[in-house]
């Protein structure tokens, strides 16, 4: 337990869902780094109490990977960091996803695939400043898949990522995983992917994008590296995160 009485890592933000600090992975030779990599859902909710915490963090930069109306909708309360970077990540919207009803393991190809350099610019954003925040919506898929590619490409363990990258399942309120998949369930009635695609994070599809950027790019630097990060970028990244 950690001084906000929440599992290591795990930060007790008000108002925020599936905050946390990635600091304490696995790596060769040493480990994550604390208080410079923080990764969560959106801030729009966020109690007096939770930006006084979030202030409380220094942040110099928040990168936002929603759309432009996901933003509009829920817009991030000001002078909460120096910088703020918006990143949208999914090219259409996102409500496409739950339209054509594509397994999480599609969502994510397609993500890697068609937003390969956005992905670049938000790494290339964690290397420019920290601390660093960054988010989308849940904090599940967008900031699960770029902060475990960050993270690969520094040199974490891949189970590490991989269990990081899972772990969002069990910091998702129940009560609103119940109400977000009874409303798409209403509006998709023939879908069979919505709960995956709204509450599931398992481990075999992080391994599975992880294993198929290895096999095209022979790592998940190969694929930073193919789509424009420099080497010297990806060691910066790695200076970044990992204390040894």
């Amino acid at each position: 337990m950690n001084a906000h009485g929440t599992a290591a890592g795990a930060l007790d933000i008000a108002g925020a869902i599936n905050f946390r600090d990635v600091g304490g992975l696995p790596a060769a030779g040493g480990s994550t780094r604390g208080g410079v990599l923080f990764r969560s859902g959106n801030l729009a909710r966020l109690a007096p109490a939770g930006i006084d915490a979030v202030r409380s963090l220094g942040l110099r930069r928040i990168i936002d990977l929603r759309a432009d109306d996901e933003v509009e909708h829920e817009p991030t309360p000001a002078g909460l960091a120096a910088t703020t970077q918006r990143t949208p990540l999914f090219l259409g919207s996102v409500a496409s996803f739950f339209t054509e009803d594509v397994p999480l393991s599609e969502m994510y190809r397609r993500l890697v695939d068609d937003a390969a350099d956005r992905v670049v610019d938000v790494v290339r954003g964690i290397v420019e400043e920290q601390p660093v925040l960054v988010h989308c919506t849940v904090g599940k898929d967008r900031t699960g898949v770029t902060v475990a590619l960050a993270l690969a490409a520094a040199g974490v363990d891949e189970e590490a990522v991989i269990a990081d990258y899972a772990r969002t399942e069990s910091l998702l309120p129940a009560r609103r995983n119940a109400r977000v998949v009874e409303i798409l369930s209403a509006m998709h009635p023939r879908a069979r992917n919505i709960e995956e695609l709204a509450t599931r994070s398992p481990a075999p599809v992080m391994r599975g994008l992880l294993g198929d950027l290895r096999a095209r790019f022979g790592s998940p630097r190969g694929y930073l590296l193919a789509h424009g990060l420099a080497d010297d970028e990806v060691d910066e990244l790695a200076r970044t995160l990992i204390v040894r």
